[in-house]
């Protein structure tokens, strides 16, 4: 009578790891043959400002026809999207090369689902027009504003050790874009690490320049990134997927309607369309597959914040990627 009992329980409990595991069970949008109907399905999607994914499947006209509904929320960059993303709150969203290093620093569970290349001239270190500043190694000891966890931290490092400095050899200011990008106007920092379309904001509106971009520092690797609890699910995945369709064809899209696109960036985001028109003819969009080269390029970048302190211990890149869609990515050249 005991093993019976006992045998019971142990089905039970299995049954109930095998519910939880799939998520089928409470997934209403899986029908009783297997397959997945999208009309049923909420794919709740986090957006920043700056990079515009809304505005980017928008102008593409990839928000049509969509099957399933789609819930936005707004961020004004990436840490704070994983964080979301993290909670459960948010399924899914596009990063730069640094959140998935902090996130997966604070075992966050999330998981990088899609790569390419945003650029590297749009990401720079920029100095007020009429700055002493002329070369990298001037930094040292000077006031930098960046966001904390940001591919403008990375590039930054980056700069920062490629010409003989730390980043205890500056006062890092961690600030939002907008917080940095008024510092950098009145004089309270000396420089500015930023991203487009703000770096172009910065010229346009503040007359700033660029004292060194990512060109020789970075490779301009951006990321698709899903949270555990989304990809467990049948029908978000299924959403996911043709999330990540829709994005690739935006970015070809883009590379060959600049101008469009940055009228639809500019409405949608607030920012003038003579910026706009400058980050997206500056720097073509490239997805790739999640290959061994990718994942290996953000284990240094993850490598760089651990040597540097900026991260408490190392992180192993690979536990955080999912390369189960792949396949829809063209191979890189």
């Amino acid at each position: 009578m005991i093993n019976r009992r006992l045998f019971a329980a142990l089905a039970l409990t299995a049954l109930v790891a095998t519910a939880c595991g799939t998520d089928d069970a409470e997934d209403t949008a899986v029908r009783p043959d297997g397959t997945v109907d999208l009309s049923q399905v909420t794919l709740r999607l986090g957006d920043q400002k700056g990079t515009g994914l809304q505005a980017l499947l928008e102008s593409a006209g990839e928000l049509r026809d969509v099957p399933y509904k789609i819930e936005w929320s707004q961020y004004t960059a990436g840490p704070p999207m994983l964080e979301a993303i993290n909670s459960g709150s948010v399924d899914f969203g596009g990063v730069g090369n640094s959140p998935p290093v902090f996130a997966a620093a604070a075992k966050s569970e999330i998981k990088i689902v899609g790569g390419y290349r945003a650029g590297t001239a749009g990401q720079a270190i920029l100095v007020p027009k009429d700055s002493p500043l002329r070369a990298p190694t001037d930094l040292k000891g000077k006031r930098i504003a960046v966001t904390k966890g940001s591919s403008a931290h990375h590039h930054l490092l980056t700069v920062l050790s490629k010409n003989g400095l730390s980043f205890d050899d500056i006062e890092a200011q961690y600030l939002q874009p907008a917080d940095a990008l008024a510092a950098l106007s009145t004089g309270r920092v000396d420089a500015w690490a930023i991203w487009d379309p703000y770096t172009a904001q910065g010229e346009a509106q503040t007359g700033a320049r660029i004292l060194v971009d990512g060109n020789g520092y970075i490779n301009g690797d951006a990321f698709f990134v899903a949270g555990s609890e989304a990809l467990e699910s049948k029908s978000r995945t299924a959403a996911i997927r043709d999330l990540l369709g829709r994005a690739q064809r935006a970015h070809a899209w883009a590379d060959q309607h600049p101008e469009q696109w940055a009228q639809t960036w500019g409405q949608l985001t607030g920012l003038p369309t003579d910026v706009t028109l400058v980050a997206a003819k500056r720097d073509p969009y490239q997805d790739h597959p999640l290959d061994p080269a990718t994942i290996d390029a953000e284990q240094q970048v993850a490598d760089a914040f651990a040597d540097a302190g900026l991260i408490p211990k190392k992180v192993n890149i690979p536990d955080f990627v999912d390369t189960r869609f792949n396949d829809l990515f063209p191979t890189a050249s």
